[in-house]
Parts: structure tokens; sequence; C-alpha cells
């Protein structure tokens, strides 16, 4: 096996990093008392009422496997791709479901509400790249 290089452990570490982001997002959506989502703007608070289990389950896949999959970078292991996959299949259920079935493009707006989904969806192809490119090299075993 190759010893991967130090831009390799950067890269993982901010993976871990917006990993760790993405399950307190989670946790801190799901734990919200009745008066946190009173707090809401009312266009966010009627799409998260009208989230059936089978989204949050997608979103608690999403980024508890992505988690995962950060923490098997760091142990250098190849499983980090299939983390990764299935991770990224998970958000875009989560927010295939958000933007095909409830009314945010017309009550939020895309410019609002379309930039950070996308860019959860091009971190999860690169990670994907990025667990290719080190299963390549030899840095995963």
């Amino acid at each position: 096996m190759n010893k991967p290089p130090t831009w390799f452990w950067i890269v993982s570490v901010l993976a871990l990093l917006w990993a760790g982001a993405g399950c307190a997002a989670y946790l801190l959506q799901v734990g919200m008392s009745p008066a946190d989502m009173a707090k809401l703007p009312a266009a966010q608070r009627a799409i998260w009422a009208m989230m059936p289990e089978w989204v949050m389950a997608a979103y608690a896949l999403a980024v508890w496997l992505g988690l995962a999959g950060a923490v098997a970078l760091l142990l250098r292991r190849r499983i980090a791709r299939s983390l990764y996959i299935v991770s990224l299949a998970a958000v875009i259920v989560q927010f295939g479901w958000t933007f095909l079935a409830t009314p945010i493009l017309t009550t939020v707006g895309a410019v609002q509400s379309l930039p950070f989904p996308l860019l959860i969806v091009i971190a999860g192809v690169a990670l994907i790249r990025f667990s290719q490119i080190a299963i390549a090299r030899g840095w995963l075993r």
C-alpha cells in the first residue's frame, strides 16, 4: 500500500468536518421543539411539516453515511467510496422530494433554495471521485 500525500489527509479531515456539520444540522432539525419550529419562516416551516418519514430517513442516511465515509478515508479503507455513493443517493432522494413534491421553488425561490443543495451534491460527487483516486493510487485498502 502506498503512503498518501499530505493533501490526502487535508482533504480527508475537511471531509470529516463537512460530514460533522451535516450531522449537526440533521440533529438540530430532528430535535426542534415546537417553539423552535415557530421561529422558522412560514415557507420553511410548511415544507418541514409536510416532510414524510422516509425523506427524514434519507436525510439521516445521507449525513451519517457521509460521516462514516470520512472516517473510512481517515482509516484508509476503500469502503469509503461505497459509503459516499449510498450517501449521495440518499441526498438525491431527499432533495428530489424537496424540489419535486413541495412548493419550495415558488415559495422560497430558486436563488435562495438551490445553491446549498447543489453544493452538497457537488461535494458528494467530489468525495466519490476523491475516494476513487485514493483507491487507484493504492492509498486505501
